[in-house]
């Protein structure tokens, strides 16, 4: 081991990208074990490499003590003293012990090590690259698919596509270049593990950046996204800039920007609506291309309301099997109750009914609980009469006396 292994570092580090110390550090560790094996497992032994000769040299460390009870880890002071008067008690000492054939027990011990070191480092490396690009869309080659997964080639590692990220309206075939939204990335035991998405709302909002310059630099904002991917999906947009129109500049001249992303995502549609500060005008917008008439909000819940629509919108307003209502709620984080005109001057005539039936019991009560209260005063009147007459008994007694007198 010297100028070989010194050009073997170097070209590590030039063609896998693998730092000259991380090679270093696993070489030294490697060499440690070998020595422990075949020469002592006792000792509490380090390996030095001199980068610049490119030899290793083992060292045993011991500690300086009073009286030596472990000759492999200690060394007395008196000892100590003899090589340097400037030890002192419990200072630590290094003494080379390399051995005449260490460096071919050595190499060949440790090139296992070296080599499972250089793959931890490759993968490492990998983990560091892909890690910064979760969140992000990149694009990859479809390799193979099986029952769970489609996998894509990313270039140094391969992306896994789970079923519930995969596109209903697509299919996937071996070398399909395509686009992908990274989810996840985790540093597995076997290496880095990239986990992408088609289907997710965030690949909609980089896709949306890609296409659109305001959207990307910040004038026109995404605040919400819904999406039943392949299908169909809103995006609410707000403006930073008040002479700039968010929704006409996400859809772009002719329509040609959100066309573009429709291509991409191979035709599910979009609705983009303004989003407003004011909930009720945001609910409105949220169920484009339906009209609203109005918006209630519930007295109960702060977030549920009931909008009101033209008769002849109802269905529009619903959607396919209650889609657009569907999104319209993932949208605006409200629970929304649609109706029609009629159904609404119905609902909110029976409401009142209710409401006026309520008030007439309440003041029934209140008549039935003043002639309980009056009935009583006059049984409490009555008594007081029976009560005033019973004082004039004994004068009637007096009469009769004067009679029988």
């Amino acid at each position: 081991m010297s100028k070989e292994l010194l050009g073997a570092l170097s070209a590590l580090e030039e063609e896998k990208g693998i730092k000259k110390e991380v090679v270093i550090e696993a070489l030294e560790a490697a060499l440690v074990s070998a020595y422990k094996r075949n020469y002592g497992q006792a000792q509490n032994v380090e390996v030095s490499f001199d980068d610049k000769k490119g030899e290793m040299h083992v060292y045993s460390v011991k500690t300086v003590v009073d009286d030596v009870t472990d000759d492999q880890l200690q060394v007395s002071l008196d000892q100590a003293l003899e090589i340097n008067k400037g030890y002192e008690l419990g200072d630590e000492i290094k003494f080379e012990v390399t051995p005449k054939n260490f460096g071919r027990i050595a190499a060949q011990t440790a090139k296992q090590v070296i080599m499972q070191r250089v793959r931890e480092a490759e993968r490492e490396n990998v983990f560091d690259e892909y890690s910064k690009y979760e969140d992000e869309l990149v694009t990859g080659t479809v390799e193979r698919q099986d029952t769970r997964f489609v996998y894509i080639n990313l270039g140094k590692v391969e992306a896994v596509m789970g079923s519930k990220d995969q596109m209903p309206n697509e299919v996937y075939r071996p070398q399909d270049r395509i686009k992908v939204y990274v989810t996840k990335v985790e540093n597995a035991t076997k290496g880095p593990q990239v986990f992408v998405s088609r289907t997710a709302p965030g690949m909609l909002k980089r896709l949306f950046e890609q296409e659109v310059p305001e959207i990307y630099d910040g004038t026109v904002e995404i605040v919400s996204i819904a999406r039943e991917a392949g299908d169909r999906a809103k995006v609410a947009v707000r403006s930073n800039n008040s002479d700039i129109d968010p929704v006409g500049t996400a859809v772009g001249p002719r329509g040609q920007r959100v066309q573009t992303i429709v291509n991409e995502l191979h035709g599910e549609n979009m609705d983009i609506v303004e989003w407003d500060e004011d909930d009720a005008a945001y609910i409105a917008n949220s169920l484009n291309p339906a009209e609203v008439i109005d918006v209630i909000f519930d007295d109960d819940n702060d977030r549920a309301c009931t909008v009101i629509v033209p008769d002849y919108q109802l269905s529009l307003a619903i959607g396919k099997k209650g889609q657009n209502a569907r999104l319209a709620a993932k949208l605006t984080g409200f629970k929304i109750d649609i109706k029609s005109e009629t159904e609404a001057k119905e609902f909110l005539a029976n409401k009142k009914a209710a409401s006026e039936t309520d008030d007439d019991s309440a003041d029934s009560s209140d008549t039935e609980s003043q002639a309980d209260d009056s009935a009583e005063n006059v049984d409490d009147s009555a008594t007081d009469e029976q009560q005033d007459v019973k004082p004039d008994t004994p004068d009637t007694d007096d009469s009769d006396e004067n009679a029988n007198d």
